[in-house]
């Protein structure tokens, strides 16, 4: 059965698939002028941050994935910050509070994203900063059509800004009201705040790689960390119902930088499948390709079929169980063990003909799992309706914004999957100085000791931004990603399962039915869980979702186009051939090349 809406693009030159067509068709001229993979998604990079402000922003963060045509070993480009000094969890408590807040000041940790694209440009791109930077300027400065989703989450927090973000609402409003979908609209004060970055950049000297470094000095030590530092200090109202100011300084910025380290891997099905590691959520996509593969039994694997469904289901909420218990930005990550074919055999053996309801943490070498003590509480509540700190989608399958996604495949090989997020317009109130916010990614700490997300000073969040390289005997063939939050590595099993295993191309793929649950508690506030939870899009089939029903899922219909927004490319290293697509829901993402 096919369900393709458009063709997988084929060609040999260079293929981009990201969550906004000017950020596609940016990076692409890129390509064309002679930049390789690594210019053309910085250039995209920056674009995004520019036409989808709802979905990321300069104060936000990007994990990256990239394997170049010279070295084939995968590399995670970590570029989310961690919580700045005075983010102490006796902090949180003195000011009452038991969460940390899904948006305003306080839940800012160190702004990563900027520092990590020029961290990229700088050891794998070819092109100035300047030529790089110039479209998102130009579209800054001259302005852009903006999409309907971005007034769609201006509208939802207009009072907010009005009442009590004032800078922001100079921004997001005028007179009071939200831009008109797709009406032009500018961004001086970052198109400002770009161009000086250039131009302290350049006055560093010719040499390209010491302009980039020129860069991000300025961003990390320079006007930039002293406009944060200054306005942090601001009470501002957050999503606990209090003002609150930030913690976010100068020193913060200027005692982090972005940086590389190997990726996670697992062998699988003859590729090797590439996450960041696990301070982030990415190794549960891998757990959930080895248990899978330890159940055996491709017939039972068939996504068409409840049993498939039932299954791949079931495998996530082990691993997402997992992710709760053992995942987090510390030194003694059971990880390997995690990812054993043994410790696979284990998880495979709970998987039952019924679906579960409980969360099933593991024990990996023997540990004991320590959940968090607010997961009893939390249990089968769900987020309210009109809550707007992660933009992802809620358990009712009701898209409330997402996050962003870009993959760049140039004709020598090279390969990327970055997915940019947070620092949305809604995050925190916008520094009117430099035009956009700061992130509220410290929300996805745990304020209680002892847990491997406990926040901590320096610690990074558990992110679940999530992008996927796979490579083949060393070299890479596949660059994946999906917007999305809890739900990011749900989709892309999906995805990769048709697509790598069921022989589905890129775009039939994406455009199959999907499905995901919120078995668990969710990463962002108020860390909800709807245990046995399963939002299915209505092309299923009335048969297939009356097959789960009884199996003891708890469906939730979202609509017939509505779960994921997958982007891809991808290179066949024998032929040269590159390929890319990407998902028509929500009628934004595109993949372009030739």
């Amino acid at each position: 059965m096919t369900f393709t809406t458009r063709p997988t693009l084929r060609g040999t030159f260079g293929m981009v698939a990201s969550t906004h067509w000017l950020a596609s068709q940016s990076a692409m001229s890129v390509l064309e002028r002679g930049g390789n993979a690594y210019d053309a998604a910085v250039c995209a990079g920056f674009v995004l941050h520019v036409v989808e402000p709802h979905l990321n922003g300069p104060g936000g963060e990007v994990p990256a994935i990239v394997a170049t045509a010279d070295d084939h070993i995968p590399k995670v480009l970590n570029g989310q910050g961690p919580a700045p000094a005075g983010a102490t969890i006796a902090h949180f408590r003195d000011l009452g509070l038991d969460l940390v807040p899904g948006s305003g000041p306080l839940a800012a940790t160190i702004p990563g994203a900027v520092d990590a694209w020029l961290l990229l440009l700088r050891d794998h791109g070819t092109w100035r900063l300047r030529d790089v930077l110039e479209p998102a300027i130009g579209y800054a400065r001259a302005g852009h059509p903006l999409v309907p989703g971005a007034v769609a989450t201006i509208s939802k927090v207009q009072e907010l800004f009005a009442e009590h973000w004032p800078t922001s609402a100079a921004l997001w409003l005028t007179d009071g009201k939200p831009p008109t979908p797709n009406a032009m609209f500018a961004n001086p004060a970052y198109a400002d705040t770009l161009e000086r970055l250039v131009t302290e950049g350049e006055a560093a000297g010719p040499e390209r790689e010491n302009q980039i470094e020129g860069a991000r000095r300025t961003w990390r030590e320079g006007f930039v960390a002293e406009e944060v530092d200054a306005f942090s200090r601001k009470p501002f109202r957050d999503s606990s119902g209090g003002d609150h100011s930030g913690l976010v300084t100068a020193h913060d910025m200027a005692s982090w930088t972005a940086s590389w380290e190997l990726a996670a891997t697992l062998e699988w099905n003859g590729l090797t499948v590439a996450k960041t590691p696990a301070w982030g959520q990415g190794p549960v996509l891998l757990q959930s390709l080895a248990t899978l593969e330890a159940l055996g039994g491709q017939d039972d694997l068939d996504l068409s079929t409840e049993l498939g469904v039932h299954f791949t289901t079931e495998v996530l909420k082990l691993a997402l169980a997992d992710r709760e218990a053992w995942y987090g930005d510390i030194l003694d990550s059971p990880l390997p063990s995690l990812l054993s074919k043994e410790y696979a055999a284990q998880r495979a053996g709970l998987v039952g003909a019924l679906a579960s309801g409980d969360l099933r943490p593991g024990s990996p070498d023997g540990r004991t799992p320590k959940l968090p003590d607010a997961y009893t509480r939390l249990r089968g509540a769900r987020a309210a309706a009109g809550d707007t700190g992660e933009p992802t989608v809620s358990v009712t399958g009701q898209t409330r914004g997402d996050t962003c996604h870009v993959d760049v495949v140039d004709r020598w090989g090279n390969m990327i999957s970055a997915t940019p997020s947070g620092g949305w317009l809604q995050s925190s109130p916008t520094i009117p100085s430099l035009g956009f916010c700061l992130g509220s990614r410290g929300q996805m700490f745990w304020l209680e000791e002892g847990l491997t997300s406990s926040l901590m000073p320096g610690r990074r969040p558990r992110t679940t931004l999530s992008p996927t390289l796979v490579l083949r005997e060393g070299r890479p063939v596949l660059a994946c990603g999906s917007p999305g939050g809890d739900q990011q590595d749900q989709w892309q099993l999906l995805f990769l399962l048709r697509h790598l295993a069921g022989g589905l191309d890129i775009q039939d793929a994406i455009d199959a039915p999907a499905w995901h649950t919120s078995s668990f508690p969710g990463s962002f506030y108020p860390r909800t869980m709807d245990p046995r939870s399963l939002i299915v899009e209505d092309r299923l089939g009335d048969s297939l979702i009356a097959g789960l029903e009884r199996r003891g899922h708890v469906v939730t219909r979202s609509g017939p186009w509505s779960l994921g927004r997958l982007c891809a490319v991808a290179r066949d290293p024998e032929t040269g051939v590159v390929s890319a697509g990407a998902n028509p829901r929500g009628m934004q993402n595109y993949a372009v090349g030739r």
